[in-house]
């Protein structure tokens, strides 16, 4: 086991996944993390979660699919057969500080690339092919779309996004 610390934060590594200079860490975050995952997702990065699942299944997916283990549980962390991050921190700002400073995460893949809820890559779509579905001043004000083809979701860059993009901007300027 490998302890590392960040200020007074330690990180609990349990088996390491040696990431190349040149890619890109996969996460799977378990059941405590849903808006570490979210946040992860925005930035690009390939992140699996899922609100309930077996320990054993998260070890699984992680092992076969080279995927890192956060979690802020302490028995799972201590499992030796799985690529583990326990995570101290209780809250996402500063668990994802955590991340990028662990990871060195600052040169991220392209964020709001990947769907917040699926974590599928997003394709680009025409406003005409979806201006049904969007609301009236989305319609007038936006043309840049993009869509989930698993999940049907449908994607601009409004409000929400500019309020996640200042969030991000915040936590990678602290890192």
């Amino acid at each position: 086991m490998d302890i590392c610390h960040r200020g007074d934060t330690p990180l609990v590594m349990q088996r390491s996944i040696i990431i190349q200079k040149n890619d890109t860490p996969k996460f799977i975050a378990d059941c405590h993390l849903g808006k570490l995952a979210k946040y992860l997702r925005i930035m690009g990065f390939d992140t699996l979660f899922f609100p309930t699942i077996e320990d054993d299944k998260l070890i699984i997916i992680a092992n076969e699919e080279n995927r890192i283990i956060l979690t802020r549980d302490r028995e799972l962390s201590q499992r030796k057969n799985a690529p583990v991050l326990f995570l101290e921190p209780i809250d996402t700002k500063t668990q994802l500080k955590t991340l990028i400073d662990h990871y060195h995460l600052k040169d991220h893949p392209v964020a709001f690339s990947r769907c917040i809820v699926c974590n599928t890559p997003l394709q680009v779509i025409e406003k005409e092919k979806i201006v049904d579905r969007i609301p009236e001043k989305v319609q007038k004000y936006f043309d840049y779309f993009e869509y989930c083809p698993t999940c049907d979701r449908v994607y601009w860059q409004g409000d929400h996004y500019r309020h996640m993009m200042a969030f991000l901007e915040q936590v990678l300027n602290e890192s």
